[in-house]
């Protein structure tokens, strides 16, 4: 049985990437609080109702599943909450990646796949963003996911311990079949929240308009979840072939703005998005746009799913059948 454990495997990022897995051939673990995950997420393989800041529950999961790789997604996502609360972050992102990569040293140097952020890189200097980009963080969330592969690296100096980590840059869209999708209740991101504005009537707060873009709204590169998984089953079978390098980014290398995203929602849903202009949020840059090429050829990347009617198409199906 070729088990993969999943650390948040209830989630977002986690469940599509369990589908993912299960498609090619590999028997999934989910590995989960269920804090922001649900358990009907989980319908590609077991769950274990357990917590990364239990070492002895993921000890456990090692020795009943005996997993070829463990896939470590459990974290907290919002950097607004980190700045409010940096203390549940450094404990769940920094103390729990610590554990995870303990456990999966202890059983066998179990290879690993982190689930790091763009927000790593902090405001860079240049777009589109390369891995070799300075990583400088501005807030706890990034400072956290920077933390997670410093680790890593150490781990795998010192230990022996195999493993990458994934840059991503903005999650987007819903599972295309309509099996999982992202927590509407806890979202804060912009894609969710446009929607959940269509629908209540609940204006969209545009944060900021006068950037130095194009329409002078802030420029993101959006990557379909569904693409997101597959770049981890593409890095799980590296990782397995011995495959050495590090870090990779994952997006398209196109980036869309704020408007660009509102005037296409609009269209698919035949009505415009109601908002508001409110002030830029500080830290925010202009634009954040990644170059795959690294990911594009080591794991022959390709985003089959990450146009902006196929993201905003699948996010609104999934947001207007599964209401906060």
């Amino acid at each position: 049985m070729k088990n993969v454990l999943v650390t948040g495997g209830a989630g977002y990022i986690g469940s599509h990437t369990c589908k993912a897995l299960a498609r090619a051939g590999y028997a999934p673990v989910a590995f989960d609080n269920l804090s922001t995950g649900y358990r009907r997420n989980v319908r590609w393989g077991p769950l274990i109702e357990a917590d990364i800041l239990d070492p002895a529950a993921l000890a456990r999961a090692f020795t009943e599943f005996t997993p070829l790789a463990v896939i470590h997604f459990a974290a907290r996502a919002y950097v607004a909450e980190s700045v409010s609360d940096p203390a549940i972050y450094y404990a769940t992102n920094v103390l729990g990646t610590l554990n995870v990569a303990n456990a999966a040293r202890h059983a066998g140097r179990t290879p690993l796949i982190f689930s790091s952020s763009c927000a790593s890189y902090g405001i860079p200097d240049h777009v589109p963003v390369t891995e070799d980009t300075a990583q400088e963080p501005v807030n706890p969330y990034g400072r956290t996911k920077l933390a997670g592969e410093q680790i890593l690296a150490d781990f795998r100096a010192a230990y022996g311990l195999p493993s990458l980590w994934l840059r991503y840059f903005n999650a987007a869209g819903a599972d295309p079949d309509g099996e999982t999708g992202e927590n509407p209740a806890e979202n804060t991101r912009i894609i969710p929240n446009a929607v959940r504005a269509l629908l209540t009537g609940i204006p969209f707060q545009v944060m900021g308009d006068d950037y130095a873009t194009p329409d002078g709204t802030a420029v993101r590169d959006y990557v379909h979840v569904s693409d997101l998984a597959s770049a981890h089953v593409a890095a799980l079978d590296y990782l397995l072939r011995g495959g050495t390098q590090a870090a990779f980014n994952i997006g398209t290398g196109h980036g869309l703005s704020v408007r660009q995203i509102l005037d296409g929602l609009a269209e698919v849903a035949g009505r415009p998005v109601p908002v508001t202009i409110a002030p830029r949020r500080p830290g925010d840059p202009p634009a954040l746009v990644a170059d795959p090429s690294r990911a594009r050829a080591l794991l022959a990347f390709e985003p089959g799913h990450s146009s902006v009617r196929s993201i905003l198409s699948t996010a609104f199906s999934w947001h207007e059948s599964h209401p906060a």
